[in-house]
């Protein structure tokens, strides 16, 4: 599945600015701070749903809102989307949902993953610890998603037939996507044997 983004004029002219957003304390935001600041941004659609998307084939986001401290992501859900396992580095993050209903899961070692549904009016928060997977429940759902500090990097995880768990970090500007397939994993330990490789000869 592919990202795709509104281009850079629609994004510039579309975007909401500081002055279109709830109040922001100039600071890193807290878990509980990012969460009552995401369901105060839901309920402002004329800043976000001229920019909701769906259908084609692909992904449909936008960005939001970005400063020093928090960066904000307009997110539309099919049913056939999935990020795959990941976490958000650093960044602590809050998601509210505004349209239709997400899923959830977190990875259960020895066991099947822990779900649950959120639908339309909920919302939660997350710390950097947290590794989940997000995929839509129903066609045409949207949620807003707010992470503090702004993202830069995220892990991207696999889990192999065997259970073992292996991270790739990415840019925040990568695309999500399940790396749980055999063929993507033969690539990651590819890329991981290039760098040692790499970083050997750097020593030699």
């Amino acid at each position: 599945m592919t990202l795709t983004a509104p281009d850079s004029t629609t994004r510039a002219s579309s975007a909401p600015t500081a002055a279109d957003v709830p109040a922001l304390p100039g600071r890193d935001l807290t878990r509980p701070e990012l969460k009552a600041w995401v369901d105060e941004m839901a309920t402002r659609p004329e800043a976000w749903r001229h920019l909701v998307r769906h259908g084609g084939g692909q992904r449909h986001f936008a960005s939001l809102y970005r400063d020093s401290h928090i960066d904000v992501w307009l997110l539309c859900w099919d049913t056939t989307d999935d990020t795959g396992w990941h976490d958000h580095d650093i960044s602590s993050g809050a998601v509210a949902v505004v349209e239709g209903a997400v899923n959830e899961a977190n990875p259960r070692m020895g066991g099947e993953p822990v779900s649950r549904v959120v639908e339309a009016g909920r919302s939660f928060h997350f710390g950097p610890d947290h590794i989940h997977r997000m995929g839509g429940h129903i066609d045409g759902s949207v949620s807003i998603h707010a992470y503090s500090p702004p993202l830069w990097r995220m892990g991207q995880y696999s889990i192999g037939s065997n259970g073992v768990m292996r991270r790739q970090s990415v840019s925040y500007a990568d695309e999500l996507r399940p790396m749980d397939d055999v063929s993507v994993i033969e690539q990651y330990r590819e890329e991981q044997a290039a760098a040692d490789a790499l970083a050997a000869r750097d020593r030699a």
